[in-house]
């Protein structure tokens, strides 16, 4: 019956069917050929969302998408470039630099390419940056937006592992952190082979002016990570405070969002928090569909039958995680992995908070590995480039992530971790 599911599953997956539904019905139908009674449907969608911390989701996405339509972006971007800007590159800098700002913002990879593409790319072209290349380092950069605290995917999974929020933030800080400084030794590379121009002189007077300007959006991060790590509020909290820091900034400081853009953004906001919960709700019914029919078990043991290297095993782990971001959504898969891979891992001795980081990392790859690459296709509509260019533009940074992804799983110590 196992099997029947995952064929269902792929099938609706090939005709189209939104991913939500195809795992709610590939479910629905796998349960009700066994005969079991279809009230546990509704029961385990709405055991799926029936968690606090699950109420993060919406207001950092909200958080996230007013930070990102305002001129935060454009500070942080102008703040970055007095830091990065002297150097041959220095522009490339840039958008690794303002990208890793902004996902210590918005939680989301999306919101960081759309925001510092779309004030970055007029200025590569400018100088002569191959538009290709600049484009698919942006997109690169937004995969950062997932991995350093807030993180939506983070608090997905903290949901469904049963983990702590905060600890899962705190291991993110460095991971993306090394994930920026791998993407900035590839761009420095590319600059020097290129001949790139070097951009804004080195300034102190203009670092601080620019560091002024965009001291409201920096103060994004230190509000929330330093509210929950000192215990002053929850993760869920914590995200209602950056939406009323957001609608304060936007709204009286920066005054660049009207009432209107609010509405509109809040709508927007609401349909990307409904499609998430919905793919939330009817994975639960899945998770609760393998786990009585004991399936992440006998995966784990078949598994562990192939190899008694943990080393060997994880290598396994990283292929099945990087596979399925490049078919399946960062969230969906999410949802669907966790269930399956947590057991295996915890046999091998791995940590859940250290697993968290892995599939979270190797997810967030999947971001910019077609067909199913959301961070390509918002920079190929910001840059107006077509996605065969971005792609083939990719392939470095995207060799760059992976390693560091194998850093995440077989060095965790460097990065903070425990193993």
């Amino acid at each position: 019956m196992t099997a029947v599911l995952f064929v269902l599953f792929l099938a609706f997956m090939l005709l189209g069917v939104p991913i939500a539904l195809a795992i709610g019905a590939s479910a629905l139908v796998a349960l009700h050929a066994q005969g079991v009674p279809l009230m546990v449907v509704p029961q385990q969608m709405f055991q799926g969302i029936n968690s606090f911390a699950l109420v993060a989701v919406p207001m950092f996405i909200l958080a996230g998408d007013l930070m990102a339509q305002g001129k935060v972006s454009e500070k942080l971007v102008a703040f970055a470039d007095s830091l990065f800007g002297f150097l041959k590159g220095g522009l490339s800098l840039v958008s690794v630099g303002a990208g890793m700002f902004f996902a210590a913002i918005s939680g989301s990879g999306a919101a960081t390419t759309a925001a510092v593409g779309s004030s970055l790319v007029p200025e590569l072209r400018k100088k002569g940056y191959d538009p290709a290349s600049a484009a698919s380092l942006i997109a690169a950069s937004g995969t950062i937006g997932v991995v350093i605290p807030p993180s939506v995917p983070m608090i997905i999974y903290a949901v469904i592992a049963q983990q702590s929020v905060s600890k899962l933030f705190l291991s993110g800080i460095l991971p993306g952190i090394a994930m920026g400084l791998g993407l900035g030794a590839i761009a420095i590379v590319q600059a020097y082979r290129r001949n790139y121009p070097r951009g804004t002189a080195f300034s102190p007077a203009t670092i601080w002016c620019t560091f002024r300007s965009a001291s409201w959006g920096l103060a994004t991060p230190v509000i929330i990570l330093g509210g929950i790590f000192s215990g002053v509020f929850t993760p869920s909290e914590a995200a209602v405070v950056a939406v009323n820091y957001a609608l304060l900034v936007s709204l009286f400081v920066y005054r660049d969002l009207s009432l209107t853009d609010v509405y509109r953004i809040l709508i927007r906001s609401a349909i990307t928090t409904s499609v998430i919960m919905l793919v939330i709700a009817t994975s639960a019914v899945l998770s609760w569909t393998l786990s009585s029919w004991q399936v992440p078990g006998a995966i784990a043991q078949a598994v562990l039958s192939l190899s008694t290297d943990p080393y060997v095993i994880m290598l396994l782990v990283v292929a099945v995680i990087l596979l399925t971001g490049v078919f399946i959504e960062t969230a969906s898969a999410l949802i669907i992995l966790t269930p399956v891979l947590l057991p295996l891992v915890t046999q091998l001795g791995i940590d859940p908070i250290h697993f968290g980081l892995i599939i979270v990392v190797g997810l967030a790859i999947g971001m910019i590995t077609p067909p199913v690459a959301i961070n390509l296709y918002v920079a190929s509509s910001v840059t107006q480039l077509p996605l065969e260019r971005i792609t083939r533009a990719i392939i470095p940074y995207l060799l760059g992530l992976v390693a560091v992804l194998l850093l995440v799983v077989y060095v965790p110590i460097l990065l903070g971790l425990s193993g």
